[in-house]
C-alpha cells in the first residue's frame, strides 16, 4: 500500500506538518475545537470527592536540567498525564482537575525536556532520556508503585519504554492517540525518510524557536530510533486501553490514516486486558477537550481493573 501512497499523494505527505508531527511531535499550533462531551462516569462521582484540585509545583533536576512537575495530591494508583510533543503539561489544564477530584487519585503533570517550562536539553530527542526524566520525577515526587500512565502521541513511545523498563511501577495506561510500536513498520519508515529531510531543511529556514529546535532534535536518527521503537511490545499483565481520534493525525492521506487505525487495533488485539475505543468526531490534537469524557471513562476502567 505505501508503495503506491508514496507516489500519489507525495504531495500532501512531503508538505504537510501534520503527518511529521503526528508521528514525532504532536502540534499545539491549530486551534482545538470546542464539542459538548457525553456525562462520563467520572464527572458523576466529582461533587462528593473531597480532593483539592490545586497542584504544587515542583521542579526536579536530573542530569543537570530541570523538569517542571504539577501535582494534585491524592491517593493511588497516581495518575501520570504526559501530552504530546510541542504541548506543555497546560494541555491537560481541565482534565487533570476533573481526574482528581473524580477519582481522588494524585495526578501529575510534567513538561519533558524542551518543553513549557522544563529546561531545553542539546543534542537529539532520545526516548531514554526523557524515560529517565520521568523515572527522577516520580522518584523525587515519592510515586514508586501504582501509576496509570496517561499518554497522548509522541508521549506513547515514552510509555512504551518507561513499562518495559520497570516492571511494576505502571498498573496501567491510557494511551491517547498514541504512538504504538505497530506502526513504525520498516515500509512506513521508509517512506517517510524524504519527508523528514524535507521537513527538516524548511525548519532550518526558518526562525530558531524553542518548537522548531524540538522538532529537529526528533528528526535526528529518525527512521533507526524507530525501527527500534517497532521491536518493543506492551506487557501482557498492564491493562491498556487505546483512544483513536476518528481524525487521525493524517488529515490529507485516506491510506496513512487506515494505516494508524490498523496498528492501534493491532495493538488492541496483540494481548489480555487491552481495550480499543474510536472516539468520534475528534482531532489528534483536540481530542482531550473534544472528547474528555471517553478518556475519564478509560481511566475509570483501568482504575476499576487494577484497584
Amino acid at each position: 500500500m505505501l508503495r503506491r501512497l508514496i507516489p500519489l499523494h507525495r504531495e500532501a505527505i512531503a508538505l504537510s506538518s501534520a503527518v511529521l508531527v503526528a508521528v514525532s511531535l504532536a502540534a499545539c499550533s491549530s486551534q482545538i475545537a470546542a464539542s459538548t462531551p457525553a456525562p462520563s462516569t467520572l464527572a458523576s462521582t466529582s461533587a462528593s470527592a473531597s480532593v483539592t484540585s490545586t497542584p504544587e509545583t515542583r521542579t526536579v533536576t536530573n542530569a543537570e536540567h530541570d523538569l517542571v512537575f504539577h501535582v494534585v495530591d491524592g491517593k493511588l494508583p497516581a495518575l501520570v498525564l504526559d501530552a504530546g510533543g510541542g504541548l506543555s503539561s497546560s494541555y491537560w489544564k481541565d482534565l487533570a482537575p476533573r481526574l482528581a477530584k473524580a477519582t481522588g487519585s494524585k495526578v501529575i503533570t510534567y513538561d519533558r525536556a524542551g518543553e513549557g517550562e522544563s529546561d531545553e536539553v542539546s543534542g537529539p530527542w532520545r526516548v531514554e532520556n526523557a524515560v529517565s526524566d520521568l523515572e527522577v520525577g516520580l522518584k523525587e515526587l515519592g510515586v514508586t508503585k501504582d501509576v496509570v500512565l496517561v499518554s497522548h502521541s509522541i508521549a506513547g513511545e515514552v510509555a512504551t519504554n518507561f513499562v518495559n523498563k520497570n516492571p511494576g511501577w505502571v498498573s496501567g495506561a491510557v494511551l491517547v492517540d498514541a504512538n504504538v510500536p505497530e506502526f513504525f513498520t520498516d515500509e512506513m519508515l521508509t517512506a517517510f525518510e524524504p519527508v523528514i529531510e524535507e521537513q527538516r531543511t524548511a525548519l532550518l529556514a526558518q526562525e530558531s524557536t524553542k518548537k522548531n529546535r524540538q522538532l529537529l532534535a526528533v528528526m535526528v536518527d529518525y527512521a533507526p530510533v524507530h525501527r527500534v521503537f517497532h521491536k518493543l511490545s506492551w506487557p501482557q499483565d498492564v491493562p491498556v486501553t487505546t483512544i483513536v481520534a476518528s481524525e487521525t493525525p493524517f488529515v490529507d492521506s485516506p491510506e496513512a490514516a487506515k494505516l494508524w487505525r490498523d496498528a492501534q487495533a493491532r495493538f488492541a488485539q496483540a494481548g489480555p486486558n487491552r481495550k480499543h475505543v474510536v472516539a468520534e468526531n475528534t482531532s489528534h490534537e483536540g481530542i482531550v477537550t473534544e472528547r474528555p469524557d471517553l478518556i475519564a471513562d478509560a481511566v475509570d476502567d483501568v482504575l476499576k481493573t487494577i484497584r
